[in-house]
């Protein structure tokens, strides 16, 4: 190995330490090791802009923005009340009916959010018809997760797996590209947690509440820190509601038929709700989620190091003389499984980094499309169900519902088992070798 190597994979180590240790926000360790590689010339000051300038960066920055705009304005809150009040009658049925409402916005919106303003809703819901909060929590969050998985801008896992795979010479996907597999697999999940998972929490001992959780680094929407900071429910708005949902509408739209490209499109539309007075600077600033950000770019520098010194190339061609035999299915069902494993204990940023580049290599090397890996990497990054720390609504939830640790096991390692299969099927048929 050379000195550029050694330390690229030193650096590797230390910083997937830290993050599975927790004590260190994971922007800063992600930060820390990007400046270390740059600092001994692993990388080059060029190659760090590149990856703070990514499209993703912009995107996600800009989604920011319109998504809090939408917040502002009152809608997020008034439909997520509205919708209760509408469905309360119905008893538990009607709870089921509010979740699968926040697991669609979820395609298109931030699910932080989403899972801070109905999560109390829920609880109080469900106490008042006399259901136990504890069968409709954990489903609230693990349906969001799915369903954020759903199109390109739902959550950034898709989005930086998509930049990453442009950088590596693959076409881009569009918006709702990656829609039906991500029905599917969201379809399987929440068909499980109604008829199975939902009851298993309804006898979850009410006295085996663990101790506070700290916020362990967060897959998925990678939001980091106090949850209050993440939703906002305000008086609605209803010009500055119809001109945000205008704008966002417009920027999926614009995007999903080939317009322009995403991050241009979100650009133009945070530009214009400023210029429109929807949101003021200083809202928009305070909107953009700096800690997401910082831990995305971060990552990629660390990924970049991994590519660029050659390590990314040995260790892929280590695992494809082991999966190579099997073939294309077992490759990917094995890349599927990989990614759910990891995505326990890692960021979505470090397990996006890490497998995009081999799900690249590993269908190459098969003389297959890449296309199918890729749909792998980005449903599976994001499923962090068995652990109550993995996920940021898994942390809201676990405090609001006063679970315990294994309760997220219990229900969270079926599902992602489901969910593996059902992804390894469904993804050949709408993305084949």
């Amino acid at each position: 190995m050379s000195f550029n190597q050694i330390l690229a994979l030193v650096v590797l180590v230390a910083v997937v330490g830290v993050l599975i240790h927790g004590k260190l926000r994971a922007e800063v360790a992600a930060l820390t090791a990007a400046a270390s590689l740059m600092l001994t010339g692993v990388v080059r000051p060029v190659e760090v802009q590149g990856a703070f300038a990514s499209p993703a960066i912009i995107a996600l920055a800009c989604l920011f923005i319109i998504a809090y705009a939408i917040e502002l304005s009152g809608l997020l809150g008034l439909l997520i009340r509205q919708a209760t009040r509408m469905c309360t009658r119905l008893g538990s049925a009607g709870l089921w009916i509010v979740l699968a409402m926040c697991g669609a916005a979820s395609a298109v919106l931030n699910n932080t959010p989403i899972v801070v303003l109905a999560a109390p809703v829920v609880k109080d819901v469900a106490t008042s018809l006399q259901l136990s909060p504890k069968r409709f929590l954990i489903p609230l969050s693990y349906i969001t997760i799915l369903g954020g998985a759903c199109t390109l801008i739902g959550t950034s896992t898709n989005l930086l797996v998509n930049d990453m795979a442009r950088n590596a010479g693959q076409p881009v996907f569009s918006v709702f590209e990656i829609t039906p597999v991500g029905l599917i697999i969201a379809a399987a999940g929440a068909l499980y947690l109604f008829l199975v998972g939902g009851r298993l929490l309804t006898h979850s001992d009410d006295n085996g509440q663990s101790t506070s959780p700290h916020l362990h680094e967060q897959t998925g929407d990678g939001m980091l820190g106090d949850a209050e900071l993440f939703a906002v429910d305000k008086a609605f708005d209803p010009k500055k509601a119809l001109i945000s949902l205008a704008v966002f509408l417009g920027v999926v739209v614009s995007a999903a038929i080939g317009v322009t490209s995403i991050a241009a499109a979100a650009f133009a539309g945070a530009v214009l709700l400023i210029l429109l007075k929807v949101i003021s600077p200083e809202e928009a600033y305070a909107g953009l989620r700096p800690e997401v950000l910082l831990l995305i770019a971060g990552m990629v520098v660390v990924g970049l190091s991994i590519e660029i010194t050659g390590l990314a190339a040995t260790g892929t061609a280590l695992l494809i003389d082991f999966i190579e035999p099997f073939g294309p299915l077992v490759a990917l069902a094995i890349l599927y499984g990989a990614t759910l494993f990891i995505t326990e204990f890692l960021s979505n940023a470090a397990v996006a980094v890490l497998l995009t580049p081999v799900a690249v290599a590993l269908a190459e090397s098969l003389g297959v499309a890449p296309r199918p890996f890729l749909v792998a990497v980005m449903m599976a990054a994001s499923a962090a169900f068995a652990t109550p720390f993995g996920y940021q609504t898994n942390v809201l939830v676990f405090q609001i519902g006063g679970y315990r640790y294994m309760d997220f096991v219990r229900v969270g390692v079926p599902l992602n088992l489901i969910t593996w299969v059902v992804g390894v099927i469904a993804i050949p048929v709408f993305f084949p070798f």
